[in-house]
């Protein structure tokens, strides 16, 4: 998991969630850190295909919908962040690792939601 700032400017990473501690953390941000809005990575094959692990993210964000019908949930594609991350010198530390994609792929997401927020003002 990763935050951005008040601004929705910078993310930061967070920490890694299980996947069973997925909505017990989600209810705690969405209360205390005021979370109203959350990107989802979704992880597609090089081709852009729906595996597998794209189905079971997807299957577990359709739950997450229906239990937090205040939240924007927006489907981001997570190609390449792990790697990418990696190439930043954490190999070995695979929660470190999932950090840092986390933080990218959100940081990712504010700069393109910047640059729409831009254009639309001109």
């Amino acid at each position: 998991m990763a935050l951005s700032d008040s601004g929705g400017v910078i993310a930061r990473p967070l920490e890694v969630v299980p996947t069973t501690d997925l909505t017990a953390s989600l209810r705690r941000l969405v209360r205390e850190e005021g979370v109203s809005e959350v990107v989802v990575g979704v992880p597609k094959t090089l081709g852009g295909d729906v595996g597998f692990q794209a189905r079971r993210v997807l299957d577990t964000l359709g739950a997450l919908r229906e239990e937090f019908p205040g939240v924007r949930f927006v489907e981001w594609d997570e190609r390449l962040t792990t790697r990418l991350a990696r190439s930043g010198g954490e190999k070995r530390r695979t929660g470190r690792v999932d950090h840092l994609a986390a933080a990218r792929m959100l940081q990712e997401y504010l700069g393109m939601r910047g640059a729409f927020e831009a254009l639309r003002k001109e």
